[in-house]
């Protein structure tokens, strides 16, 4: 389906890791972009390849304004995050399309959330649960896991650990594949185990799981051995 485009500005740009860059936008009309917590918008670049598009989950909760966040990662060899990488400065202009996509949350909460994660996949699942906080909506336990190599390769991790000090029922799990105990006190390995551990009993819960394909397909497989059933797993795939 074609999609309509619109021109941005680049308004800041934090590098969050050494790799990892947040980039804000603003629309340049300043009229509010409306979008639902976990869709996705459509960067164009000029790029030498077929497809000039580079799609990047929103990781900014709707606030009612014109600027939304992305936080993308650079992939050396690939065609874009090169370019954004080279020429996106503040204060550039990006034609963006969207919102897209129906990976968000249900109407209601009323069981627990778990959100898995690895990489940039945090980038829905940040606009979720920041969305659920700006408007008081009502939940029962929400546990944000979330898998890096490294303590480098964490992303918002002040953010998130003070929300979850803030919030009794807010679990932040952060686990590293490539730490050992004498590096990390925190959780070592992979999110698999994690949420097994949470939800061995099978108890009612929404999963929304976004990240690298592997991981993803091996969620989706885990629980449904634990009885969950496909339309308590959303998912989106990052690659």
């Amino acid at each position: 389906m074609k999609q309509t485009f619109f021109e941005t500005e680049i308004i800041n740009i934090i590098d969050e890791t050494a790799t990892t860059k947040r980039f804000f936008f603003e629309l340049s009309s300043k009229d509010i972009f409306n979008f639902k917590p976990g869709q996705f918008v459509m960067l164009q670049l000029d790029i030498n390849s077929k497809i000039p598009y580079r799609s990047y989950s929103i990781a900014s909760a709707p606030n009612q304004t014109s600027q939304f966040e992305l936080v993308i990662v650079l992939n050396p060899p690939g065609a874009g995050t090169p370019f954004m990488w080279d020429h996106f400065k503040v204060g550039s202009k990006v034609m963006c399309a969207g919102p897209l996509g129906k990976f968000i949350l249900p109407e209601s909460i009323n069981q627990d959330l778990c959100f898995i994660c690895t990489g940039t996949g945090i980038a829905p699942l940040r606009s979720m649960l920041m969305h659920i906080l700006d408007q008081n909506i009502e939940f029962q336990r929400i546990y944000f896991i979330f898998g890096a190599r490294t303590k480098a390769d964490l992303l918002y991790q002040k953010e998130l650990t003070e929300i979850a000090s803030l919030h009794p029922s807010i679990y932040f799990l952060p686990v590293l594949s490539r730490e050992t105990p004498d590096t990390w006190e925190g959780k070592i390995g992979y999110v698999h185990q994690v949420y097994e551990e949470i939800f061995s009993d099978g108890h009612s819960a929404n999963f929304f799981i976004c990240g690298w394909s592997a991981m993803l397909k091996e969620a989706r497989e885990r629980l449904a051995l634990l009885g969950y059933q496909k339309d308590q797993i959303h998912f989106e795939r990052y690659d």
